[in-house]
């Protein structure tokens, strides 16, 4: 295996271990989203607007069964709601509601927080370029 691939592997891995620990540190009071796949699904349907969970599931390259579990914790706890087709096809469609939006926005500020004070050191070129490199690594995942 190349060096460069492993050491891209363990840097990864302690991403993880930034996450679970930001995540230990928010305060009791803050309601944060229960799973990182809540997050995710709300920032598309935030982004995109109404989906059906066929277009999710191949949007994140997932099996439907996986996106149909994961989005009944969304319309069970009222951040997302099944409306009709607004192109008029037969298949309902998920949108993010008011609560989704306004729970989305928390978790985007907390999160952004948490980065911020992580790279609060690093110049606007090293941010430019850690950003390219994410952008690009994340388009080789859905190519």
């Amino acid at each position: 295996m190349r060096e460069e691939i492993v050491g891209i592997e363990r840097e990864l891995m302690l991403i993880g271990r930034y996450k679970e620990l930001a995540s230990s540190a928010a305060p009791s009071s803050e309601r944060r989203l229960e799973r990182g796949s809540s997050y995710i699904l709300l920032s598309r349907l935030e982004a995109e607007g109404p989906m059906s969970i066929g277009q999710l599931a191949q949007a994140f390259s997932l099996d439907t069964s996986t996106v149909n579990r994961q989005t009944a914790v969304l319309l069970r706890d009222g951040l997302a709601e099944r409306i009709p087709d607004p192109e008029g096809g037969m298949a309902r469609k998920l949108r993010i509601t008011e609560e989704g939006r306004r729970r989305v926005g928390g978790e985007r500020e907390y999160r952004l927080r948490g980065l911020a004070t992580v790279l609060k050191d690093w110049t606007p070129e090293e941010l430019a370029a850690f950003a390219r490199g994410l952008a690009h690594f994340n388009a080789s995942i859905e190519h």
